[in-house]
């Protein structure tokens, strides 16, 4: 239960009586004797703790949560040189010795001064891409901490450093399923183009071990089709679309982003809905040469099928009546 403070020497202005309190919690100062609230400022001077168990015991001020954005994790401590207590008064010789001694062996626990210099410039382009790319905060940890495996096997030497940190957002994305390609990236900071991007993509993955599912083309189809205003009909058309071509390798070192929009372009023709090549190219951020290679690949192929089943059904059929 809050405190209450006396306040012996004012008077309520209702019944002259001068037994006044405040809550020190909410601020309010009120007459005991009649209730009459003579100031009300609703002030919450308690910790601003978000705790969900049952037992209050738990609850705890200290500060803000961890996070590998930070410098060792957002707990680093800083031991004043002052060696002075809070009244001012010098310390024992014996606790300047201890002090001296503490101080000592928390500055060699810090990074040194270049590390911590390449790790802020690191997290500052990470918030570029974040806030641009609208990533999630395990995308951004796993960014980071891939970033932070380049830099102890010292791949950062001799590249920019917002070139490595791209190609480790743009593989968290990957590993995480999030659907960004390179060309968001290129969007999102032009300093960094994708040709750069990929190329320290390719060294991540070569010196890290990295393991990354291939992308599936399905996962654009939604961002695309909601673009242009499609209906969830043509969507379930373009996946199963998709899902043939992918049966009979059509997709294998082809573009997701662009096999995505073709295939997306072939479910609008045959369900005879009016849309034009480069309005698809437009919102899939691909080139209207490749939406059109992507579209005669993906109809050739799905020529294929029918034929290929047929002739399968006709071979089992064969080898039934010679039996």
């Amino acid at each position: 239960m809050e405190k209450e403070k006396f306040l012996g020497k004012y008077r309520c202005p209702q019944c002259g009586s001068k037994y006044l309190i405040e809550d020190s919690r909410t601020g309010e100062v009120s007459c005991q004797s009649c209730g009459y609230v003579l100031s009300e400022i609703v002030i919450d001077q308690g910790p601003e703790w978000r705790e969900f168990e049952e037992s209050e015991k738990s609850r705890s001020r200290v500060g803000p949560p961890q996070s590998i954005m930070y410098e060792h994790l957002g707990l680093s401590t800083t031991i004043s040189k002052d060696l002075k207590d809070a009244q001012g008064k010098a310390l024992p010789k014996e606790a300047k010795k201890h002090l001296s001694e503490l101080r000592k062996a928390d500055y060699r626990s810090q990074v040194n001064i270049a590390q911590k210099r390449n790790l802020e410039q690191a997290a500052n382009v990470l918030r570029i891409y974040a806030d641009k790319l609208n990533l999630p905060d395990y995308v951004i940890e796993g960014a980071m901490q891939i970033y932070k495996e380049a830099l102890k096997k010292d791949l950062i030497r001799g590249r920019a450093i917002r070139n490595i940190i791209a190609a480790a957002t743009y593989a968290a994305c990957r590993i995480s399923g999030t659907p960004r390609d390179l060309r968001e990236f290129e969007k999102a900071y032009p300093i960094v183009t994708k040709k750069d991007i990929a190329r320290d993509y390719r060294l991540l993955m070569k010196y890290l071990n990295l393991k990354v599912q291939l992308t599936d083309p399905t996962i654009y189809v939604n961002k695309i089709a909601s673009k242009l205003g499609l209906s969830q009909n043509i969507i379930q058309e373009t996946i199963k679309i998709l899902n043939k071509a992918e049966e009979v390798g059509a997709t294998i070192g082809k573009d997701p982003v662009g096999i995505a929009a073709a295939a997306l372009y072939l479910a609008c023709r045959e369900n005879n809905i009016d849309i034009m090549q480069k309005d698809v190219a437009k919102a899939s951020g691909v080139t209207l040469v490749t939406i059109r290679n992507r579209s005669k690949d993906l109809e050739e192929y799905m020529k294929r099928i029918p034929k290929e089943e047929k002739k399968e059904v006709k071979e089992e059929v064969t080898s039934v009546a010679e039996s």
